[in-house]
Formats: structure tokens, C-alpha cells, sequence
């Protein structure tokens, strides 16, 4: 009920700033489109558009056919656009909730037993701090089969590491506390004191690296698509820009590079506005009285 009562706590505060506001209006109407947008999508995400005389609407501006016109290949950019913010979401949501569930665990085991166990732990978190995500990426998927899941696996593995450092500096402060202390004497087992009394307190630090999570496995997932690394199954974002980019229509072409560039700035910007927002349960000297 704590948890449930933080998190009310921290929806009002975000909902108090006009930024905060838009942010959510923008982030709730992406996670419509990506539950409702595949099945009133026109169009599959490779399905050819035709004209009546059944020839190829190629590199169609938009029209009453095509809203958003159409690829050199003739797909219809609107579908795609919708297709691709279903797999936007879905690479977001899962690479954050795995990366804030294994940098939270670490971060807490490092931060509450201390000693040989932090020291192993933080050891293998500076090794993965010192591992470059594009390149890294780039080799694992070479030499694999590309997929959603491995991309998602890759995002996790980057994201962890920054969780873990947070979380444990948390713990370390917390541990000390008289709160911990009267716990212990009272006969809590570690579990206990972990699970009850320090994890609640660390669990706003997790929402909020959550909410990064979001943001930066969108940006990731779209990197490595727009390079050519990402599913070729999966139509994302990142696959539209990069199939202008081998079309050489960047410039000629904005009904095809401007949808995706634009979903995908005001996603990030979203996130952020929600971010600096819910700062401000974090840091209540922040808040406006």
C-alpha cells in the first residue's frame, strides 16, 4: 500500500507541470497507437500499395491513398509509422523493466552485504561501463541471427549498470539508518530487512530509472535499426530511416523521413518532460509551493 500510495504521489506531482502534463498526454497516446495502431493500420508494414490500374504507388507524396505517402518500394509510410510504434514501445518497456529489475537487485545485494560481495559486483559493473554499446552490439549481432529479443537482451545489458550504481549508493545510505537498526534487533532476517524496509525506499529511484530505461531503449533500438542491425522481420522507426537512407531519399523524400523523425523526437522529449518532472518527488526542495 506504500508503493501504491508513492505512486499516486508521484503522478500528481508530474501532473502539477505543464511540461509533465504534455509529456504524459504524448506518452499515453503512443501506447494507444501501439495497441490500436496495427489493426487500424490501412496497410501491412511490407504490403505494397497499388493504383487502380494496379501499378505501384511508388514515392507517393501524400493522398487520400497513402496519408503519409508512400516508400520507393511502395509501402505506405502511414502503416509502417504505426507498426513501428508498437515495436518502439515494446523494445522500451521490456529493456527498461529488465534493466531496473537486475540493476536493482545488484545495487541492493552490493550496497546492504558490503565487503567481498560489493566489491566482486561493483568490479563486474565497471567492466560493463567500459564495454561501448554501438560497437559491442554491432559484433554480437553479426555473427548471431538479427532479432527483437537479442536487441532487447543488448539494451538490457547496457542499462543495468547505471541502476546498480544508483541503487547501491542509496543502500549504503540506508543500511545505517535507526529504522534498519531497530529491524535488526527486533530479529529481521536479511531477506526481511531488504524486502521490507530498504527496497520501498530505493523503489522511487527505480521508477525513475525506469522511465530512462524507456527513453534510451527506444533510442538504442532505433540506432542500431538505422545502422541495418536491427530486425529485419520488425518494422521500427529506425528500419524506416534506414531504408530512406539506402533509397538516397533524405532530402527528396521528407513525407518518409519526417514521420518517423518526428515520433521519435517527441517520444524521447515526452519521456524527459515526465523525468524532470517526477525530480521533483525525489528532491522536494525542487517543488513549487
Amino acid at each position: 500500500m506504500a508503493t501504491f500510495g508513492q505512486n499516486l504521489q508521484g503522478l500528481r506531482v508530474i501532473l502539477r507541470h505543464p511540461s509533465g502534463i504534455a509529456g504524459v498526454i504524448v506518452v499515453t497516446t503512443f501506447s494507444v497507437l501501439a495497441i490500436i495502431g496495427p489493426l487500424v493500420a490501412p496497410h501491412g508494414p511490407f504490403e505494397v500499395v497499388y493504383r487502380a490500374d494496379h501499378s505501384v504507388l511508388r514515392l507517393s507524396q501524400p493522398t487520400w491513398q497513402a496519408w503519409l505517402g508512400t516508400t520507393n518500394q511502395g509501402m505506405d509510410v502511414f502503416s509502417q509509422l504505426l507498426w513501428g510504434t508498437r515495436v518502439a514501445l515494446l523494445v522500451g518497456l521490456l529493456s527498461a523493466l529488465g534493466s531496473v529489475v537486475l540493476g536493482t537487485i545488484i545495487g541492493l545485494v552490493a550496497g546492504y552485504f558490503g565487503g567481498w560481495i560489493d566489491e566482486v559486483l561493483m568490479r563486474l559493473t565497471d567492466v560493463a561501463f567500459g564495454i561501448p554499446f554501438l560497437p559491442f552490439a554491432m559484433v554480437v549481432i553479426s555473427i548471431t541471427r538479427p532479432s527483437l529479443g537479442l536487441v532487447i537482451l543488448l539494451v538490457v545489458f547496457f542499462l543495468w549498470r547505471t541502476t546498480a550504481r544508483v541503487i547501491r549508493a542509496q543502500v549504503l545510505s540506508l543500511r545505517t539508518r535507526p529504522f534498519v537498526w531497530a529491524a535488526r534487533a527486533a530479529g529481521a532476517g536479511h531477506l526481511r530487512i531488504l524486502l521490507h524496509h530498504i527496497t520501498p525506499n530505493v523503489l522511487p529511484l527505480s521508477f525513475l530509472y525506469a522511465a530512462i530505461g524507456v527513453q534510451a531503449g527506444v533510442m538504442l533500438e532505433a540506432a542500431l535499426s538505422f545502422l541495418g542491425y536491427g530486425d529485419p522481420n520488425a518494422m521500427s522507426w529506425g528500419t524506416m530511416l534506414n531504408a530512406a537512407f539506402q533509397a538516397g531519399a533524405m532530402r527528396s523524400a521528407w513525407w518518409w523521413v519526417l514521420p518517423p523523425g518526428v515520433a521519435l523526437s517527441l517520444f524521447v522529449i515526452a519521456i524527459f518532460m515526465i523525468t524532470r518532472a517526477y525530480e521533483e518527488l525525489l528532491n522536494p526542495r525542487l517543488r513549487v509551493l
